[in-house]
């Protein structure tokens, strides 16, 4: 089943006007300095925006990163949430998201309203909460997951707990197959995980039998049954870095092999397409709204800027350090120091989550 969204909800805002003779890789470099700012750009970003990048990785990996900086100003090439997140904790620097329509269909099905309406409707459930939601959404939440730690977490609430778990159906419903645990589901899905063809994916296996399929869990459980490794966008990569398979197809936003090809050159990565047999239909149009241009605006004018309120920050904070209190300790991270020689990858399966 797919969502009906308001389609004014995929209009990005329009190019800025650029000045000519303007060279906007050399003032996105000399506005970095200039601003004393670091650039974050998620694994489903544009391939030239990962490249200027000083962090790509995971949303909640690339906010902890940042926050650990003395930079100023944080320019977040992602989405609004993930944006959201940076400023929950880095309150006192400047977060700049380069389109402010660079939304995510799954924040936008879980209104902060009526999420509150659910759980006031259902006061004996503990509320955990997927990070791939608004700010307002996370202060009404007792525990925020990502994708990777998920699991790990749920295993540690008390069985007789009644869960209900936002805004990801198809991830609360892997979740629930992987702990058996009953949960109480929110309706939202990722428009792009919804769209990968259980038809075109055996067809892909048919033709590339020794490929194995790696998938990320906001996939509906038809293209998961099919999939040889089902984890987070970082343990994909690590995934397709370490099998020994030369071919693999890849079941996420398409925009990751771009690090999958510079982590290992020698292999073949095929995305999953979606119905019409057609992979760019899976691309995020969210993603899509950043562009090199409006990075360069968003240095040199420091807005679209990413205020959350402080009484919403203080509660949402809580949320958030419940998950890294409860998060795996230990767990291997991606080895990807061999990507660019001043850049940094970083991975969501750290002991951070």
């Amino acid at each position: 089943m797919t969502m009906a969204f308001d389609p004014k909800l995929f209009e990005p805002s329009p190019e800025p006007e650029i000045p000519p003779g303007i060279d906007v890789e050399a003032e996105i470099e000399r506005l970095r300095r200039t601003r004393n700012a670091v650039i974050l750009a998620h694994y489903y970003q544009a391939p030239e925006i990962q490249d200027i990048a000083d962090f790509v990785g995971d949303s909640l990996d690339l906010s902890r990163k940042a926050a650990a900086t003395d930079a100023e100003v944080i320019a977040f090439c992602g989405v609004r949430f993930m944006a959201e997140v940076a400023k929950i904790l880095s309150p006192d620097k400047t977060v700049v998201l380069p389109d402010a329509r660079a939304g995510c269909s799954l924040e936008a099905s879980c209104p902060p309203d009526e999420f509150a309406r659910f759980r006031r409707a259902h006061p004996d459930h503990l509320a955990i909460t997927y990070i791939n939601c608004s700010a307002a959404v996370k202060a009404e939440s007792d525990i925020i997951v990502t994708s990777s730690n998920a699991e790990h977490i749920i295993r540690q609430i008390p069985a007789d707990q009644p869960i209900l778990f936002a805004p990801d159906r198809h991830l609360g419903a892997y979740l629930a197959r992987r702990t058996g645990r009953e949960m109480l589901l929110w309706p939202g899905v990722c428009i792009v995980h919804e769209r990968f063809s259980e038809r075109e994916i055996v067809k892909l296996k048919a033709k590339y039998p020794d490929a194995p399929v790696a998938a990320h869990p906001e996939c509906p459980e038809s293209i998961l049954t099919l999939a040889d490794h089902v984890g987070s966008t970082s343990s994909i990569l690590r995934f397709a870095a370490e099998t020994p398979a030369k071919t693999i197809i890849v079941a996420t936003e398409p925009h990751i092999i771009h690090q999958m090809r510079k982590v290992r050159p020698d292999k073949t990565f095929i995305g999953a397409p979606g119905a019409d047999g057609n992979c760019n239909c899976n691309m995020c149009p969210f993603m899509a709204m950043n562009s090199m241009e409006k990075l360069y605006v968003a240095l040199r004018d420091l807005k679209p800027r990413i205020e959350v309120p402080e009484d919403v920050r203080v509660r949402a904070v809580q949320p958030l350090e419940r998950m890294l209190e409860m998060s795996p300790k230990g767990a291997p991270a991606t080895d990807l120091s061999m990507i660019g020689e001043h850049r940094e990858t970083v991975s969501a399966d750290s002991p951070v989550g």
